[in-house]
This record gives structure tokens, sequence and C-alpha cells, in this order.
């Protein structure tokens, strides 16, 4: 062996899978404690940081976590958070995959960009690795600045720290790969299977403000892309599906339609049997578990709606796996032997 290929196979790459993050426990002082995290983040709420830190600590953080926190416990497992259990799967599915094909040179590491465990922790693990290179795969199949570039925000905080950095890649978006896509439609059909054709399918993503569109974020495109080519893959008329918009925050305009108030037309129109899928959730959480699961299910149900229900995101299913290992496969090419 030539001394150059013994010293290529030495480099080591991390990855580190990175999601929204999760309370430590589903009670009001750990909520509090999330929220307070999350929502101080100004990738998630822009404007005037002044007056947003009046309403968000003499507001939100005295009356929504007491509320928040009886939604978690209506999802909350035996296991803990149902986001961390699943994406723990997720990580330790991904990282034997990927150390079958390029054997011990490579260590997936999983982080949550608000809560635990943190962004810092993660990086820290694939620094004691000893990885050279690292590749940064937000969870987050279509970009936004609220949320995959915050994760950037915190990665290079985190790195800026460092004496020496890394050789970094960074996954900005995957809401077109067809991969992704062929799994989301694989899961549809699969439910569907079982529990029969429905009057129409709802793609419910979670919601933006409209303002943050109109200043170039490309979050809308990219679910209303995504919603165009699942439904071209499952061979959908128009008139078969719709794409919605959920979890608003206060009183200024998001994007629309919005789920809540569509599924309330839906049943008031007579539409009978809805299913619904969150395309843009890589693992269940609270906004589709509770939310869309419960909540939605009541308002349709209410407005005269007779079946409803939720088909479950990818979460840990080998389709989505295989398609993760893929796209950190291509991102990291070059890396490894």
């Amino acid at each position: 062996m030539k001394r150059e290929d013994k010293n290529f196979k030495l480099v080591k790459t991390g990855v580190l899978l990175v999601n929204l993050g999760t309370p430590d426990a589903p009670d009001r002082k750990s909520v509090r404690r999330y929220l307070r995290e999350f929502l101080s983040d100004p990738r998630v709420v822009e404007g005037p940081r002044v007056i947003w830190w009046i309403v968000l600590h003499l507001i939100i953080l005295t009356f929504r976590p007491g509320k928040s926190a009886k939604a978690y416990q209506k999802i909350w497992t035996k296991n803990g958070s149902p986001l961390l259990t699943i994406s723990v799967d997720q990580t330790d599915a991904l990282r034997e995959e990927l150390k079958n094909r390029h054997g011990e040179n490579i260590c997936v590491e999983l982080a949550m960009r608000y809560g635990s465990p943190s962004i810092e922790s993660g990086l820290n693990k694939l620094k004691e690795f000893g990885a050279k290179k690292i590749l940064i795969l937000p969870m987050y199949p279509q970009y936004s600045a609220t949320t995959t570039a915050s994760i950037f925000d915190e990665v290079t905080d985190q790195i800026r720290k460092w004496r020496y950095l890394p050789e970094m890649r960074f996954v900005n978006f995957y809401h077109d790969n067809q991969d992704y896509i062929n799994a989301l439609a694989e899961s549809v059909k699969e439910w569907q299977k079982e529990h029969g054709i429905p009057d129409k399918l709802l793609l419910s993503f979670h919601g933006i403000p409209k303002e943050y569109f109109e200043k170039g974020d490309p979050y809308y495109c990219y679910c209303r892309k995504t919603g165009r080519l699942l439904a071209e893959t499952l061979n959908l008329k128009e008139e078969q599906w719709q794409l919605s918009f959920q979890s608003r925050l206060g009183p200024r305009q998001w994007l629309q339609p919005y789920t809540d108030k569509t599924l309330e037309k839906m049943g008031e129109d007579g539409i009978n049997h809805i299913q619904v899928i969150c395309p843009g959730f890589s693992a269940d959480c609270l906004e589709t578990l509770e939310e869309v699961a419960m909540e939605n299910k009541e308002i349709f149900q209410e407005a005269g709606g007779k079946r409803y229900e939720y088909i479950p995101c990818l979460n840990s299913r080998s389709s989505h796996i295989k398609m993760l290992k893929n796209l950190v496969t291509s991102h990291i090419h070059g890396w490894l032997p």
C-alpha cells in the first residue's frame, strides 16, 4: 500500500444530524425553558428585539408553557419525547448503514437546535472521534431561514471556538430529492392499501410568517414543489390533493391556506374521508401527533367530516434511512474511499 493511500484512509469524517428539539419533560418548567430558547432565536422571530423580549417574557412565557405542557403530556411515551426517541433511532440506523459502506472512518451523531442533545455536544463528540471533515445535515427537507439557517448560525458559533477548523459541508435542502419523494409516496401507498383511498389527501407543512416569504425565504416554493412531485408520483388528479400550512403563532399573517381552516371547510363542504400527511417533518413530534393527528381531527369531524386519518412521518422506515444514506454519501463524495 502506498503511503498516501494509507494516510487517506485515516482521515475521519463526521456527520451531524440536527432536528428542532424538544423539552426534557412534559412539565411547565421544562417547556418554558425550551420555549425561551426557541423563541429567543432572531431567525425564528424577526423584528425589534426589545419589543419581542417584552412580549416573550411578560406574555408568552407566562401563559403558553402550561398549555404546551398539557399538549406534550398527550403524546409523551414511556421512553420520553417521540421526536427524541425517533431521532435516536434514525441516527443509530444511519450510523449502521454508513459504517457498512465506509467502515470505522465515519461517525454519525445527533443534535437538536434547541434543548438536548445540543449542537455543541454533538460537534464535540465528532471532535473526540477525530473527524477532520464534517457534514451538517439539518433534518428539514425544505429550506427556511427559520430552521436550516438557524442551525448554520449555531454550528458556526460553536466551531469558531475551535483551534483547528475541520473541513465542512452543509446540506441546505432535499425537498425535491427523488429518494425522499419516493419514500413519501411509499408511505402513502402502504397506508391507503390498508385504510382505503380518501376523498382527498391533504399535505400539511409547518407555516412561516408570510412576511418572511416576501423578503425572499424560498420555503413556500420548496413546499409547493414537494407537493407537486409527490402528487405526480402518486398519479393524483388536481382535485384529489391539497396543500396547507399549520402551526401559526400570533396575529400576523402566515402562509396560507391554513390547515385547520382548510379542514373545517372540507367538513362543511361534505368531504367525508380525509388523509393528512406532513412531508416537511422528518420525525413525528408535537406538531404532527397532537396538533394534526388530534386537534385537527376534532376540527374536521365537528364540521361534519367522518373519517380522518393521519399518515405518520417517515421516521425510521427503511426507505427513509436509505434516502438519508444516499444523501450523505453524495455530499461527502471524495472524503472517504
